[in-house]
């Protein structure tokens, strides 16, 4: 198994592309050891030193280290040994029975647009980086729509800008009723 490695525009992330399948039903993100249980390989990868955060993306994983850490060089062959390790087992990314994130209830017009507009243009960009971004809340009255940064983008230096300058105008472009764009943290 060869699992290839890019670097983000987060140094505190690095995506893993295992060539195959990783999470092709939903994204999942977990930020502790606790939420990591749901997962036999974020388990694993919790077990490293440094190891904070762990996402899971259609056909890729991002992993995030301790800011002041030790440097990728100790910690990616950790990884690799670790992801190579999952995949070859045969193990379940997802524990059966786990809980994962679902969404829920009826979404107004301007709500599926905008869902639509994430998914079909704004989530396949922000995943090359090595991570997703969420529908949180629109508001109707002020037309601010808040969003959830994952993966590598949640922390990310450049992710403000992301935001205002790509994310933000998209929106207000396809979507007039959108007036602001804000991250939820």
């Amino acid at each position: 198994m060869f699992i290839q490695t890019e670097a983000t525009p987060n140094p505190n992330v690095l995506k893993f592309l295992p060539g195959r399948m990783v999470a092709p039903c939903a994204p999942c993100e977990f930020l502790s050891i606790d939420q990591a249980t749901a997962s036999p390989l974020a388990e694993a990868l919790f077990q490293l030193e440094d190891v904070t955060g762990v996402f899971f993306g259609d056909d890729y994983l991002s992993v995030t280290r301790a800011a002041h850490g030790r440097d990728w060089s100790d910690i990616k062959p950790e990884v690799l040994a670790a992801v190579m390790d999952h995949f070859t087992s045969g193990a379940p990314l997802i524990r059966e029975g786990a809980h994962t994130e679902e969404e829920s209830g009826e979404d107004s017009e301007i709500v599926a647009e905008i869902k639509s507009l994430l998914d079909s243009r704004i989530r396949p960009a922000v995943a090359q980086d090595g991570g997703d971004i969420l529908f949180d809340a629109f508001d109707e009255e002020t037309g601010v729509l808040s969003l959830r940064m994952r993966g590598a983008c949640a922390g990310c230096p450049s992710s403000a800008m992301t935001l205002k300058a790509g994310v933000e105008q998209m929106m207000r472009h396809y979507v007039p009723e959108v007036t602001r764009v804000e991250q939820v943290l």
